[in-house]
């Protein structure tokens, strides 16, 4: 983003039973080197203290969108962007509410926007400082066969797996084909010409999606290292629910975007390796594998805590 004055942002934070974690994600939006236009907490329906902890007093515009149920990631999105005046921003930050950005790194992402830059991604850390990696390769059919053969062992063999997980890769900037969702800031250029996220995937795959809209509009996603963002995450990885969720999302968002025979193909890979790691007792590849092969298995709303 190449102008003299402040980058004028508005952030959108997406929030569901996050009360242990919101006060730390508002807090850390004070030094961020950039006039905070807005603060949007999109709340999916929390019945937790996580209202209280949005409306505390604090030295921020924060206001709170309840949608009233849990709605999912994108929709959220959607209701924080529809209350903006995108006349009067630069930027959007979409947060998740685990997220910690450290001093200055919006200002950072700001200004790494240009014309043909619509989305720019941050460093994420985990909690302990080491690395959480966050971008990925493009979605084909050869790198679904390798992970599904390989496991986590295709992220060692060069190419061969979607996630990057070189350190190397994490140390300069550069376009990238899609990051994690958890932390972006888009242009309010680009919000206005891509319109909504999609709000179909519920959770999972919005951002992939996102960003190869973006691409598709010729604005790249630019990763900028020098802005660094602690997320926590990690709960995809044990909970079964979210696993099926994201492994037919991921195997939807393909088909939308390519042929019957590749589609076909790439199904066959991702059902292959979900069926194998569900014969070696894995849980969450079960739910997975199940919620392939049985459509009535997966997922058409998301339940409240209550009901999960």
């Amino acid at each position: 983003m190449t102008r003299a004055t402040t980058p004028r942002v508005a952030v959108v934070i997406v929030t569901y039973f996050s009360a242990d974690v919101l006060g730390g994600c508002l807090d850390s939006l004070t030094d961020q080197g950039v006039t905070l236009t807005d603060v949007v907490v999109a709340d999916n329906g929390s019945t937790d203290a996580t209202l209280k902890v949005a409306t505390q007093e604090r030295e921020l515009p924060v206001r709170v969108v309840e949608l009233g149920r849990n709605a999912g990631y994108s929709a959220a999105i959607n209701a924080g962007i529809a209350t903006l005046d995108l006349s009067t921003v630069d930027a959007v930050m979409i947060l998740n509410p685990d997220c910690r950005p450290r001093p200055g790194a919006i200002g950072v992402l700001a200004a790494a926007l240009r014309p043909d830059r619509g989305i720019t991604v941050p460093l994420l850390l985990n909690q302990d400082g080491s690395l959480q990696p966050s971008l990925r390769r493009p979605p084909t059919v050869t790198r679904a066969l390798a992970e599904s053969l390989l496991g986590a062992r295709a992220t060692k063999l060069g190419s061969l797996s979607e996630m990057i997980v070189d350190p190397a890769a994490y140390t300069q900037a550069g376009p990238v084909t899609w990051a994690t969702g958890a932390a972006m800031l888009i242009s309010a250029e680009a919000v206005a010409r891509l319109g909504d996220w999609d709000e179909s995937f519920l959770l999972y795959s919005e951002e992939t999606e996102y960003c190869l809209r973006a691409a598709d509009h010729g604005l790249a996603t630019w990763f900028e290292p020098a802005a660094v963002i602690e997320h926590t995450g990690g709960e995809l990885l044990r909970n079964p629910f979210l696993s099926k969720l994201a492994v037919v999302n991921r195997v939807e968002l393909f088909r939308r975007r390519h042929g019957r025979v590749r589609s076909a193909a790439y199904f066959a890979a991702v059902a292959a390796g979900e069926g194998l790691r569900a014969l070696a007792g894995r849980a969450t590849a079960r739910a997975a594998f199940t919620a392939l092969m049985l459509p009535s298995r997966r997922v058409r709303e998301l339940p409240s805590r209550e009901q999960a």
